[in-house]
């Protein structure tokens, strides 16, 4: 029976998931594929700990070139991690003639131009299914299964640490700082969490999921981005109280071609399919034109969840080596002369209702001056609450808004906060109703 040799870079968590699924699942990929996947070198700088699965000591390097230059290893999988190292890897694997699969968002979304590109002039494939959403076939759906369609627009909870903060402080009242702390001691919050709390962990999974949707490169400055750390136990309560859950979403909309990238705490329907996904799973809501709505729910990270993913990848193209046919599949789902630039839509120009609380004094008159600004700035209301008295002193004071312009939400904002009746600063969320958006 054929043999297809994989070599692995990186045999942290992830890489020890690999190992374990290409040993315990053996028998079902050879049955599926026709031929034996062979882990023949796995190189790491520590080969000495011990991982849970066992492995002949002879595969085992420290030597990165002992993978990529063996002539008979025909797929490297790199699971390093960071920006540096991992695209010169991938890049001198290419180079060698060898396809690559990588779980490594953070290197996709800065280098991805490069990257991308090398594998298409040299007709090898690049597999990054672990990229976005761990083990959910986000990749898979928009290369393949969505391939007819226009996406009109792109919901997601891709970021599992942020969604189990926000769905502790929503299920239990916690503070930010406490739940963020238990979230740690859990191990579902890194030692230093910047990047999944302030949403860059989000805005990278959201620059693949946008080259893929629309076949183009986008920076990742032209992704606004703004985190949970300012969401306050009072807002989720409020967010409650109009029918609403606050999760950190990616948002991408495409309209009169236009494109909305953007990554922030947003108020969504209780009836939203989005609003029920909590604790660490993350879920993806895509609505194409042709299709109509789509959702894709799973575990978006851990040990085998994203190894189950790093798998399907390597069996995708051992398919393509036994067929002799290259990579089916450009990187981007479109030709090299279909990929394009494209119009990002300035935060400054959306158009969507509203959450604000005002910290304001309890006095007669209050809530005409606020309103009298937000209606001097095109800006309707909707909705309002004011809980408790504090003669004398302030008191929360929220309003829902109608749509409105960002830029004018901002400036009235800011006029706000000089009137002598405000105190502290204001908190807005951003609210998404529904899905829409026409390619």
């Amino acid at each position: 029976m054929k043999r297809i040799n994989v070599g692995l870079v990186g045999f942290g968590t992830v890489g020890t998931g690999v190992v374990r699924v290409l040993k315990e699942n053996s028998r079902i990929i050879r049955d599926r594929l026709g031929c034996e996947v062979v882990l023949k070198r796995i190189a790491d700088r520590d080969i000495e700990r011990d991982r849970g699965v066992d492995v002949p000591g002879e595969i085992l390097t420290t030597s990165v070139d002992d993978v990529i230059d063996d002539p008979e290893i025909s797929i490297v999988v790199e699971l390093i991690g960071g920006t540096t190292a991992a695209r010169d890897i991938i890049l001198k694997a290419f180079e060698r003639g060898k396809h690559v699969v990588t779980a490594n968002k953070a290197l996709l979304s800065t280098h991805g131009r490069e990257i991308f590109q090398s594998a298409a002039e040299k007709g090898l494939g690049i597999g990054f299914e672990a990229s976005v959403g761990g083990g959910i076939p986000i990749i898979k759906a928009l290369r393949e299964g969505l391939a007819a369609n226009r996406v009109r627009s792109i919901y997601g909870i891709i970021n599992g640490t942020a969604n189990y903060i926000l769905t502790r402080m929503t299920n239990e009242g916690g503070r930010f700082e406490e739940v963020l702390k238990d979230a740690q001691a859990r191990g579902y919050a890194e030692a230093d969490p910047t990047y999944d709390v302030e949403g860059i962990d989000t805005a990278h999974k959201l620059a693949i999921l946008i080259d893929l949707a629309y076949g183009t490169y986008i920076s990742l400055d032209d992704i606004y981005t703004e985190g949970i750390t300012r969401i306050t136990g009072i807002d989720v309560a409020f967010a409650r109280e109009f029918g609403y859950k606050i999760k950190l979403l990616a948002i991408a909309k495409c309209e009169d071609g236009l494109v909305e990238a953007r990554v922030h705490p947003t108020m969504i329907p209780l009836s939203h399919p989005l609003s029920p996904v909590d604790g660490v799973f993350n879920a993806v809501h895509i609505d194409g034109d042709v299709v109509g709505p789509v959702m894709f729910y799973g575990q978006g990270a851990g040990m085998m969840p994203t190894a189950s993913a790093v798998v399907a990848d390597v069996i995708d193209m051992s398919r393509d080596i036994m067929k002799s046919t290259g990579s089916r599949i450009p990187p981007l789902n479109c030709t090299k002369d279909a990929v394009r630039d494209i119009r990002i839509k300035r935060i400054e120009d959306i158009e969507v209702p509203y959450y604000l609380r005002f910290s304001a004094m309890d006095r007669p008159g209050v809530l005409s001056r606020i309103s009298g600004v937000l209606g001097t700035h095109n800006i309707s209301i909707s909705s309002v609450i004011q809980k408790g008295r504090r003669k004398g002193g302030a008191v929360p004071l929220v309003i829902i808004t109608h749509n409105a312009s960002e830029r004018e939400l901002r400036s009235a904002v800011e006029e706000i906060e000089k009137l002598d009746v405000v105190v502290d600063r204001t908190m807005y969320i951003r609210i998404e109703e529904t899905g829409g958006g026409t390619a």
